[in-house]
């Protein structure tokens, strides 16, 4: 997707998000297991990549295998588990060499899972195109695949559904096509730096490329604190949290740090199955002005929790600098 695009769609967004209504709870998607609290003094995350095989501008002297090859080895280097990268497979119709970077994802030992073939939003189309647009995505995941599991999907900007009934239809849809939701509960709108860092890059701006880290961490770094306390006021304790990251030029400088910070904080790194075995990711909740944003972020307006403060936004300083 084109970062400027996504930028806009985020704000957009953000903005409905904040006035959607406090409702009911619904049942369940699936019968719960029984409730297991995570260990105390643990800490768990799944990392996620969404928008494989292209995310945001190349940097100067790079390249999307490049790219994904960094990424890998920051992974790789950490021993990481299998981590989910989530398929846009259109942009392969205008550039068939993109297949490279899920190639080397698959033998990295790296699964693939379903970001809707043209990163649709759900809440700009009807439903019945939003499904097509599910399935268009499944030919490329069952060829690179094999016998993995790639019922794993990725609702493209987190919108989930701007009705109650297109929500309700799109998840009856994925469970009749044996899906699971790729929840979120960390985010810091990672994908926003690629854009500024490849501009800042082609003018050699070094000193606005570490403010744009600086940034990256603190947003990353505010991100956990908000998701841990989060959890705890929904449910008493933390959970097992699953993060949503992009495969972009930047993520090739940050990933490292990120990792570093990761550790900093007492996490451990786990498979998205693993996360996602905790009780609280079989929850729907019911939020009729519009599924938008985190897991976290839906079961508190879902159960009239106070969200944490939002931190100030950071999209007018990335597009102001190095212009």
């Amino acid at each position: 997707m084109h970062t400027s695009g996504r930028v806009l769609a985020w704000l957009c967004a953000a903005a409905i998000g904040a006035q959607a209504a406090v409702i009911v709870f619904a049942q369940p998607q699936k019968q719960q297991p029984q409730k297991q609290q995570q260990p105390s003094g643990t800490a768990r995350v799944a990392l996620t990549f969404d928008d494989l095989p292209a995310h945001g501008p190349i940097p100067p002297g790079s390249s999307r295998a490049e790219i994904a090859t960094k990424i890998i080895s920051a992974l790789r280097a950490r021993h990481a588990p299998p981590v989910y990268g989530f398929i846009n497979a259109a942009d392969l119709k205008e550039h068939p060499d993109d297949e490279q970077v899920l190639r080397l994802w698959r033998e990295a030992g790296f699964p693939l899972g379903n970001h809707a073939f043209t990163h649709m939003d759900l809440h700009a189309n009807t439903v019945e195109a939003f499904e097509q647009d599910i399935l268009a995505n499944e030919p490329t995941l069952r060829r690179l695949m094999d016998d993995g599991d790639w019922h794993w999907f990725r609702y493209p900007y987190l919108r989930e559904g701007d009705t109650a009934a297109k929500h309700r239809q799109v998840r009856d849809f994925l469970n009749a096509h044996d899906y699971r939701v790729a929840e979120v509960t960390l985010s810091f709108d990672d994908y926003a730096y690629n854009e500024p860092y490849a501009r800042c890059l082609a003018k050699q701006d070094s000193a606005s490329i570490d403010w744009l880290a600086k940034s990256y961490l603190t947003r990353a770094a505010d991100s956990l604190t908000r998701g841990q306390g989060q959890a705890r006021a929904l449910f008493g304790h933390d959970i097992s949290h699953v993060m949503l990251l992009h495969i972009g030029g930047f993520e090739t400088i940050m990933l490292p740090r990120l990792l570093d910070l990761l550790q900093e904080r007492g996490f451990t790194l786990v498979a998205l199955d693993e996360a996602e075995r905790d009780p609280d990711y079989a929850m729907d909740p019911d939020v009729p002005g519009g599924w938008h944003g985190t897991l976290l972020d839906n079961l508190q307006l879902a159960r009239h929790v106070t969200p944490p403060r939002e931190p100030e936004s950071i999209f007018p300083k990335l597009a102001a600098v190095c212009q």
